[in-house]
């Protein structure tokens, strides 16, 4: 019989979200180096939270079953606190709202006892793959339409290729590409059809009136909001990542952090009115985050076009086009509102029913759409009413009961000048059950403070002033040799270069973020002190706020930031001749007060929305004909959610736990020492609980000696057995109070023992922010390599622990790692790293940049510092930057990866500025208020409420 030569893929990997098989044991080792790591707990990270249920009886009385607790002022005794096994230095206690908390009950709303296991789920036979015939028809549907997104006419030569190899009474798995889409259109899991309805002007058109928009009708296309939040809830996916009840979470000391959504104070203030109807009770409160972002599907396609050029910007076409979006969210979104006075019974993802209702959250959007959803006017802030002429003016918050006053007291014109409201028009969130559009706009990394304050406003005013104070030909000669800086940043993890600095058209939030981080060090000594220390402020407040946790100390830095900011950005004056009241900016103001609300901003940042612009509408518009195109790109979309959501219901039934074909085998774990990434790879996200710790890449670089001797002899280092020995010694005898160097060599052991070289080392540690894990943890990997990617030698830079009780940069020595080495000495490993030292300069960060620098140490005959430290004391790695001054220009030729090696000092680790608290003017009274007392107080107590609550005010 003849041998099959496709070798089987019959491993499976062990970790139960992942599924993915092998056809070696090698190829599971490579996957899992890569993907996964040792679960392990970090420090300062909780366990998920147990949900509130397991402390409370069954029943509707929730007053009899609270149990003991923590209060804290202003808010009932939580449900309960969660259980955390981590050292008392790290304990977080998280407090659950005590009435809307998630309690499971049945399929008829009945509270479980407490411990009950939820409902059997009602499944199919493990065998049914419906609607495919088997587990191959399906693989093979994901993989044609899913992943590799092939077109209909090769799904259909493809499938007559295979029946040709076929005997005559086969068929291969689809006949057809149609029969392929009709098989995927028969998936219900997942089914949210689209539906849509059709608008019009129905307003008076004057007889001869030929106006094309108003006699034209529109289509809306939408999915019913309710079918795609249920299937969202009930996907075992999602089951380990949702909170059941608005939380309170505080660190060891009692002081508040601010993470995930239902963290802040929003989702807690929405749960206290629907506790105030005693049928709420042990409820789920489920809030809906909307978002919108326009795009187009191409460079020269809309994919609608109301209005030509002519009547496009008419007040009475602005205004239907107005109405036309409030009123078409409004409808889409009817089928919610239901539940948002009365709870439904909605199954979820780890199988308990639960009482949930429902709320519209937060609205994810760049300014403009802020400003449509909110009805006012370009160049209003859409939260708060100071005026488009001073918009960092005290400020009351916009609301509906304000706009609604306003409508009754003045004229159009007045609230067009005095208040930025459109006239006759109310949002779409007007009517909608706790619900204001102005309380719901949340924060936006990406628009408003990545590419719009930093790149389009603070970069482009640097290149302005640098314009106007020189002549032509010494402003081209700066900006250079800026570009020239920018260029010479040495490589460091996930670091995007920038080989022809500034000088690329096509901007992305991507290209801003890594231009944030190498941008102060290259305009050093170029421009003046002040304007250094208004981008400094700015990047201070920048880091802090794209956090992924943040605490009490954060929102005061936080505060300090902005108001240093201010303070310094008059620097600008020159080239900003008309101030400052640039919306985007502004509303940096309001973030402590939304962080308070909403949590991190890095949930809510308008990133989501545009990240989804290339799969859900760029790919599937080149998918289509191009004729009609809407409704061939709904239609692919709805497929390939289809598809995941059978690929979802398959896996959590077991049915793709087994390999294809072949016998299924088992693996074991690697050992924990050598479990890291392909060495190509620069790091990322860590989603598992780990350890903050530095290990050693998995292969050593091969033909090196491996006597000390002979490695000294390779690598020019004559001492080498020395230094070793020294290492062993210090091992033996950490509390050494004198210089290791002083330390006789006589009495340091005697090394004997074999060295393996390694070309790298992973570094895992805790660093909530937007590129890491979901429990804020990061990995990088840190490279010490004679050529990398055939080219120049790289040696990175490290923080080494110095001191861990002193704050930030105090407590670390900056090191650059010359080898990385495992040495044996009497049987035992010791993984360590051979580092050159660099000194602080000066005792304080640089007081412009807000950077501490540092510059290389030497021996007594002139060459680097230089010993060996175990890979423990290493804490991450630390990216410098060269310091220059306007004087001193780079020269042409010089390459980043000489950088290192070029400069006397560097600038390394920006350090947080002391927090400090401003006062801010108070508005004049309007002329409006003066006329209708009752509006100046419902104004002032708005303001009062809001003053409250943001610090700002």
């Amino acid at each position: 019989m003849p041998q099959r030569t496709i070798n089987p893929r019959n491993i499976i990997c062990p970790f139960p979200s992942c599924g993915r098989t092998f056809s070696s044991k090698g190829g599971l080792t490579n996957h899992r180096r890569t993907h996964q790591t040792p679960r392990r707990e970090p420090p300062g990270q909780p366990h998920p939270p147990t949900p509130p249920s397991q402390d409370l009886e069954p029943g509707f009385d929730m007053d009899d079953h609270l149990v003991e607790a923590v209060s804290l002022p202003g808010r009932a005794p939580s449900v309960v606190e969660e259980p955390n096994t981590n050292p008392p230095k790290a304990r977080e206690k998280v407090e659950f709202h005590p009435y809307i908390n998630g309690l499971p009950c049945d399929a008829e709303g009945t509270f479980l006892p407490p411990g009950a296991p939820p409902p059997p789920w009602d499944y199919p036979p493990p065998d049914d793959y419906s609607p495919f015939t088997n587990r191959p028809s399906f693989e093979l549907a994901d993989l044609i339409f899913r992943k590799d997104k092939m077109s209909a006419g090769n799904i259909n030569e493809l499938l007559q290729i295979w029946a040709s190899t076929l005997p005559d009474d086969e068929d291969p798995p689809f006949i057809n590409k149609q029969h392929l889409y009709d098989t995927i259109d028969k998936i219900e899991l997942g089914d949210a059809p689209w539906h849509s309805f059709t608008v019009s002007f129905n307003g008076e058109v004057a007889e001869g009136d030929t106006t094309p928009w108003k006699r034209a009708t529109y289509d809306v296309w939408y999915r019913d909001p309710r079918v795609v939040v249920t299937n969202q809830l009930k996907n075992p996916d999602f089951a380990t990542e949702m909170d059941f009840a608005p939380k309170e979470v505080r660190d060891e000391n009692g002081k508040r952090r601010y993470c995930d959504f239902m963290s802040g104070d929003w989702s807690w203030r929405q749960a206290n009115e629907l506790a105030k109807d005693p049928q709420n009770h042990g409820a789920t409160f489920c809030p809906i985050i909307l978002g919108s972002d326009k795009t187009t599907v191409s460079p020269m396609n809309h994919c609608l076009v109301l209005a030509d050029k002519e009547h496009a910007d008419s007040v009475e076409f602005r205004k239907f086009r107005r109405n036309l979006f409030h009123g078409s969210l409004n409808k889409i979104l009817q089928t919610l509102r239901p539940g948002m006075e009365k709870p439904e019974i909605l199954r979820y993802g780890d199988g308990y029913y639960r009482r949930t209702v429902f709320g519209l959250g937060p609205y994810i959007a760049d300014y403009p759409e802020q400003v449509l959803l909110a009805c006012v006017v370009q160049g209003w802030c859409p939260r708060c009413d100071a005026p488009w002429d001073n918009l960092d003016h005290t400020a009351g918050r916009r609301s509906h009961r304000l706009t609604e006053a306003l409508f009754e007291t003045i004229g159009t014109k007045a609230l067009w000048d005095d208040y930025g409201i459109i006239d006759g028009i109310m949002p779409f969130t007007h009517g909608f059950p706790r619900a204001d559009i102005h309380e719901l706009l949340s924060p936006d990394l990406l628009h408003q403070i990545i590419k719009g304050t930093f790149k389009d406003h603070l970069v482009t005013w640097v290149t302005a002033y640098i314009q106007e104070v020189n002549t032509p030909a010494d402003a081209k000669h700066i900006l250079a040799d800026i570009d020239r800086r920018l260029a010479a940043a040495p490589s460091f993890p996930g670091l995007r270069r920038f080989p022809e600095g500034r000088g690329f058209k096509q901007w992305t939030g991507d290209d801003s973020k890594a231009l944030m981080k190498v941008y102060l060090p290259a305009i050093a000594g170029h421009v003046p002190p002040q304007m250094i220390r208004a981008l400094s402020s700015f990047m201070e407040f920048c880091y802090l706020a794209r956090r992924s946790v943040l605490d009490e100390d954060d929102l005061i830095a936080i505060d300090a930031a902005v108001a240093n900011f201010h303070r310094d950005r008059v620097a600008f004056d020159d080239v900003r001749p008309d101030g400052y009241s640039l919306p985007r900016q502004h509303s940096i103001v309001h973030y402590t007060y939304m962080i308070r609300e909403f949590g991190a901003p890095n949930g809510l940042c308008s990133s989501i929305t545009e990240s989804k612009h290339i799969k859900a509408v760029k790919e599937p518009w080149r998918r289509s004909s191009r004729f009609e195109a809407l409704g061939q790109m709904l239609l692919t979309n709805q497929r390939l959610d289809k598809l995941a959501a059978a690929r979802v219901d398959f896996r959590a039934r077991g049915m793709l736990r087994e390999p294809i074909f072949g016998e299924l085998v088992e693996p074991e774990p690697p050992p924990l020492e050598t479990l890291n990434e392909e060495e190509d790879d620069d790091g990322g996200a860590v989603d598992d609980d780990v350890l903050g710790e530095v290990l050693l890449a998995q292969k050593p670089i091969p033909n090196l000696p491996r006597t000390a001797q002979e490695l000294g002899t390779r690598l020019n280092i004559p001492d080498l057995r020395g230094r070793i020995s020294r290492f062993l010694y210090e091992q033996d005898n950490p509390d050494l109070d004198i210089p290791l160097d002083d330390v006789p060599l006589s009495a340091c052991p005697q090394f004997e023992g074999n060295i393996r070289v390694f070309p790298s080392a992973i570094s895992i540690y805790y660093a909530p922010s937007d590129k890491s894990g979901v429990r804020g943890m990061f990995r990088e990997r840190i490279r010490a390599v004679e050529s990398w990617r055939k080219g120049p030698a790289r040696y990175d830079c490290v923080f080494v622990e110095r001191d861990p009780d002193l704050p930030g940069f105090r407590g670390l020595y900056v090191a650059r790692v010359r080898a990385f080495l495992s040495i044996t000495h009497n049987k035992v490993k010791y993984p360590c790293a051979l580092v050159w030292w660099f000194s602080t300069v000066g005792d304080s960060p640089c007081p412009d940049t807000g950077m501490w620098m540092v510059e290389p140490d030497f021996d007594q005959t002139g060459n680097r510092a230089m010993s060996i430290i175990h890979i423990d004391s290493i804490l991450r790695g630390a990216h410098l930057m060269g310091v220059s001054s306007g004087s001193q220009f780079i020269p042409h030729h010089l390459s980043f990866s000489h950088t290192l090696d070029a400069f006397r000092s560097f600038y390394t680790k920006q350090k947080r500025k002391p927090p400090q608290r401003y006062e801010r003017s108070q508005r004049p009274t309007d002329e409006a208020e003066d006329a209708w007392p009752e509006l100046k107080t419902l104004k002032d107590s708005l303001m009062k409420d809001e003053a409250a609550k943001d610090p700002w005010r």
